[in-house]
């Protein structure tokens, strides 16, 4: 809906002996359309104060005159109601069938507490006014629950909750360690291909287990990975390969060389401390 007339809109009253406000234009009460202006259709519009449903409209007619609820006087505020009901027909805002619904149960109420009865009829009858009162005193405890919740303080309204982004972890791998047997295992794996390349010669080489020391640390000496099974010659036989084995047993009880596996039963890999 479009605000043409520039002014805040005020709550349609209809008190005693004063006239329906409207709104409020340059601070000057306005209230009545003008008669000898032309305006085009939908040209001014106001913004009533806007309620909630006709529970919300009765409370603020009885709000406003300080009347206790238990004692509503039902002409007055039916009077009240109904006036407000036509200023929402003579502005041609949209009238939801509840406000009818409540206008309808005010006549009703008026009416029957208009009609004279008898002591036994309003005995068993009792107030006409109960059932508005207490649907009233019911609506009043909801929207002051509505109210209160609404005034607790709420996350991106009056707490603001900071993010900050988590470091970028990086995960350290942490090899497992090369138990004895495992290389046992190896050392028989070697033993075995060996087996496949047996020396047929009669002499005998003299095989020094410091010299194969010096030659595997000469080997690894770049700093890289060597495979465990590329240390051995096959080609030296039997005692070769226990010599190259007693040798790196030897370097690792001295901390020069270690052995390093990937994951469980993986390959054995040698590599040169770097201390």
């Amino acid at each position: 809906m479009s605000e043409a007339s520039r002014g805040s809109a005020a709550p349609a009253e209809a008190g005693s002996g004063e006239q329906m406000q409207l709104a409020l234009v340059y601070g000057a009460a306005f209230t009545e359309l003008p008669q000898d202006l032309y305006i085009p259709p939908d040209a001014l519009e106001v913004f009533l104060e806007a309620f909630e449903g006709p529970l919300d409209l009765l409370l603020y007619l009885i709000r406003k005159q300080n009347i206790d609820v238990l004692e509503i006087p039902v002409a007055e505020i039916t009077r009240q109601y109904m006036a407000y009901v036509e200023l929402m027909k003579s502005v041609r805002l949209e009238l939801a069938a509840e406000y009818l619904v409540m206008a309808a149960m005010l006549a009703e109420i008026k009416s029957r507490m208009l009609l004279p009865r008898s002591t036994q009829v309003e005995e068993e009858e009792g107030d006409p006014r109960a059932e508005l009162i207490r649907r009233l005193q019911e609506y009043e405890r909801f929207k002051a629950a509505a109210e209160g919740i609404d005034g607790l303080p709420r996350v991106g309204r009056e707490i603001v909750v900071p993010q900050l982004d988590a470091p970028q972890a990086k995960a350290r791998r942490l090899l497992p360690d090369v138990a004895l047997e495992e290389v046992l295992l190896a050392m028989a794996e070697v033993m075995r291909r060996n087996d496949l390349f047996e020396s047929h010669q009669v002499t005998r080489e003299a095989l020094s287990t410091r010299e194969r020391m010096s030659e595997v640390l000469e080997r690894l000496r770049g700093g890289g990975f060597v495979p465990f099974i590329e240390l051995f010659a096959l080609d030296e036989g039997k005692l070769g390969v226990v010599v190259t084995f007693m040798a790196i047993l030897e370097l690792v009880k001295e901390s020069l060389i270690e052995l390093v596996q990937n994951e469980p039963f993986a390959a054995i890999h040698v590599r040169m401390r770097a201390d």
